[in-house]
């Protein structure tokens, strides 16, 4: 038997997350946000699997954007973070690929810049998140100043919303308001949370990006979507024995059996991606049933308390996140968030992609 540590990408439920950003904002493009390999699921086979219902991609780089058009994608491709120096520029030209513009310094090098193409650009407001983005009150004079540039195609507003995860609190309909008073052509607002439910946030595009892996974007529990984990990651059994009472488990023995009791040893460990961090009683599912994880992660190896499943054997499958347990349990039992978890994944994870029922390898 192999070593197994495998994330299966079902492109079905990929397709209905989809569905239900689509429904959400039935009148707004669909930018989808594949920045960081599409959150650890694989960048091409996401982009084909939306392809056909998205009008534009949005990444973080030239990186990222590159090979989806050597891929054959011709959607508008906007670079979240813009160009990074004057230097990009023939490169955006070239490949038609948008760029945000958030800091003076770019306005001036798209001035000097002598394209064979106008590059379309998205004025990014700083509205209240406190990171990219120009102050409304610089917002108008930069955007009057773009317009006026032959390296500069068409102009479209954008913003990032700060707390939109957490709808009851007042900052996103303050940000809504200051944006709502500088953009007047094409803009994007919403994100996941806005996507789903902050309508006034809509605008001409919408920007989903953790939804469309089926894991929730809210920060409260009680706020639910209609969406369905992409990702199953998945280990083996690949040891089981008894321990005696007191016996340690893992390094520092964090965990000290406090009985005799069988314990399961799985193939996947901070040197895949699983956090490092995870406490005793991070639930693993086997057997169908839910088991603690025991003892610190190892760079290959977790181990686990089989007690209640002591049938459990060498080569049976063991779930680390996808349906049970969902990868936002274990992201809030390690202090993180469902986003990290997906994008910390190794290359040593084999990817499988699931379609239809069947399989196949990345």
């Amino acid at each position: 038997m192999s070593r197994v540590a495998r994330a299966t990408i079902n492109l079905d439920a990929l397709r209905h997350n989809l569905g239900v950003a689509r429904r959400s904002a039935p009148d707004a493009h669909i930018m989808a946000v594949l920045k960081a390999n599409a959150y650890g699921h694989g960048l091409l086979r996401v982009a084909h699997t939306l392809a056909s219902d998205v009008e534009g991609f949005a990444v973080s780089c030239t990186e990222e954007a590159l090979p989806l058009r050597e891929a054959g994608l011709q959607h508008r491709i906007i670079l979240l973070e813009g160009f990074f120096e004057a230097a990009e520029l023939p490169l955006f030209s070239a490949r038609r690929l948008d760029a945000v513009v958030h800091q003076p310094w770019q306005i001036e090098a798209l001035a000097s810049a002598d394209l064979s193409r106008p590059i379309d650009c998205w004025l990014k407001v700083d509205t209240g998140m406190g990171r990219l983005g120009f102050s409304p009150a610089d917002a108008g004079a930069a955007a009057e100043r773009l317009a006026t540039l032959p390296a500069v195609g068409e102009i479209r507003w954008m913003t990032h919303l700060a707390s939109a995860d957490e709808p009851d609190r007042a900052d996103t309909g303050s940000q809504l308001v200051r944006f709502g008073e500088l953009a007047h052509a094409s803009a994007s607002a919403a994100n996941s949370a806005a996507t789903l439910y902050w309508a006034q946030a809509h605008a001409q595009w919408v920007r989903p990006g953790i939804m469309l892996y089926g894991a929730s974007p809210f920060s409260h529990a009680g706020l639910h979507a209609p969406l369905h984990p992409v990702m199953q990651l998945e280990a083996r059994l690949i040891s089981v024995k008894t321990l005696p009472a007191g016996h340690g488990v893992g390094y520092g023995s964090r965990f000290v059996c406090p009985v005799a009791m069988p314990v399961g040893v799985v193939s996947i460990g901070y040197g895949d991606g699983y956090p490092r961090h995870a406490p005793d009683g991070t639930p693993v599912r086997i057997r169908g049933r839910r088991v603690p994880m025991i003892g610190k992660v190892s760079m290959d190896m977790i181990a686990v308390d089989l007690r209640t499943v002591p049938q459990a054997c060498v080569g049976d499958p063991a779930i680390l996140w996808g349906v049970d347990p969902p990868a936002s349990e274990i992201a809030e039992a390690c202090g993180t968030i469902s986003y990290e978890l997906f994008c910390r994944l190794t290359p040593r994870v084999q990817r499988v992609y699931r379609h239809g029922g069947v399989d196949g390898q990345e």
